[in-house]
């Protein structure tokens, strides 16, 4: 099997067997009907599952005949690594697996357009989360007159983070690139529609097998040349997976990718003078003097911040217990600011009549 089926992969499958299986399979691709899945040697279109998880593109799949005779998908293994997110543009908890069992998460970045920090950030956050290793890809490096900034940019907000330079065009970076993938690795590309993702998979397979399109001037958007999440094959054993541009990257419990991802951040925080320290002027913040002195700049501290808060969001959402916790926490602050108004309005009045009693006894 030329799609990742590695020594590794065959003690997964040993590790969980299935009676009456008698197919070891990866599903290559994922349609709205049928499933593409290899099997031993063969590309077969499969139904999907009647029961069980539902198969995403990368899965490793036990198949075997129905009662039929027919071959089916009889269950889907564990998931050594899983990419997810929340579903884009949803007010909604709900994850979105993009990918399975992935060795590199190549986040491309092309050199072309605005970086947006934040959005590197959130997908460096759900790369480190889904237990693969992320992977920065720049594309486009050809285009010299930009390139050095914004390489210089992307290895400041990588946090750690390897960085690849390529340039499909010339060839260049490519098989640096491959040396990051394992023997017989996946890598999933991740990046906004026109990063180039598909032209360095026609430089990575050596022919054209994904379409590419033209990236509008005005906006630096691209069409969707890729539709569908799909394994590629080289070679040398290596898979790619490219996927359709990404717009939205809404981030789903994404804690450990968090912890990686600003470990930095979270060590100062942790050596606030007090352990519940809110950061915002108590006495022996940490976080605060790292603010001042630069050592922790301020755009990486307010990104941080508001990918906590969406997390935490996505949490309430999630957990009713969390949510009821939540409401209380509310109600309480509501309380204790109306006693504080009351306080305040009493102590207010208390003044006023102390003033007006001093007055009336000078007019006397």
């Amino acid at each position: 099997m030329a799609y990742g089926y590695t020594p590794v992969v065959a003690g997964h499958f040993d590790a969980h067997p299935l009676p009456g299986a008698t197919g070891r399979g990866r599903v290559v691709r994922v349609d709205r009907t049928l499933l593409l899945v290899a099997v031993d040697n063969q590309l077969l279109h499969l139904p999907y599952p009647l029961a069980g998880a539902v198969p995403v593109t990368g899965d490793w799949v036990w198949t075997g005949p129905n009662r039929a005779g027919e071959r089916q998908i009889l269950a889907v293994l564990p998931r050594l690594s899983e990419l997810s997110r929340k579903r884009a543009f949803e007010d909604s908890s709900a994850a979105q697996v993009l990918a399975a069992n992935m060795d590199v998460v190549g986040v491309v970045v092309p050199v072309d357009r605005p970086l947006t920090h934040n959005r590197l950030e959130r997908t460096l956050v759900a790369a480190w989360d889904s237990g693969a290793t992320p992977l920065v890809i720049i594309t486009k490096a050809d285009l010299a007159a930009v390139a050095d900034d914004v390489v210089g940019n992307v290895i400041l907000q990588a946090a750690g983070v390897e960085v690849v330079t390529t340039s499909a065009e010339n060839g260049d970076g490519i098989d640096e690139l491959l040396q990051h993938i394992p023997p017989g690795g996946t890598i999933v590309l991740l990046g906004p529609s026109g990063a180039g993702k598909s032209t360095l998979i026609n430089a990575l397979v050596g022919r054209e097998v994904q379409h590419t399109g033209p990236v509008r001037s005005g906006d630096f958007k691209g069409k969707h040349t890729t539709t569908s999440r799909e394994l590629v094959p080289l070679a040398n054993g290596t898979v790619l997976m490219d996927t359709p541009g990404v717009r939205g990257f809404g981030l789903f419990d994404a804690e450990d990718g968090m912890e990686d991802m600003f470990g930095d951040v979270e060590e100062l925080a942790a050596g606030c003078r007090f352990s519940d320290c809110s950061h915002q002027g108590e006495p022996g913040c940490a976080v605060q003097e790292a603010l001042a002195d630069g050592s922790l700049p301020e755009r990486r501290w307010h990104s941080y911040l508001k990918l906590q808060r969406e997390l935490a969001a996505l949490a309430r959402r999630s957990s009713v217990a969390a949510q009821r916790a939540y409401q209380r926490e509310w109600h309480q602050k509501v309380v204790s600011a109306g006693k504080s108004q009351r306080w305040a309005e009493r102590d207010l009045a208390e003044r006023q009549d102390r003033a007006g009693g001093k007055d009336r006894k000078r007019r006397r």
